[in-house]
């Protein structure tokens, strides 16, 4: 079963992408390097709920 999380920027948080995890094999907080549109560069997304 998937969970929809939300990716949050580390520095602007402005709330950018959305992705689907695996409930089962990611028990921890998903942090991808992503391009922020409102920074203009790429930084560091954590997981919101």
């Amino acid at each position: 079963m998937k969970d929809k999380v939300i990716l949050t920027c580390s520095e602007c948080l402005s709330r950018n992408y959305t992705t689907h995890k695996n409930k089962k094999t990611h028990t921890q907080r998903i942090e991808l390097q992503k391009y922020c549109k409102k920074c203009g560069r790429h930084t560091l997304h954590k997981e919101t709920k």
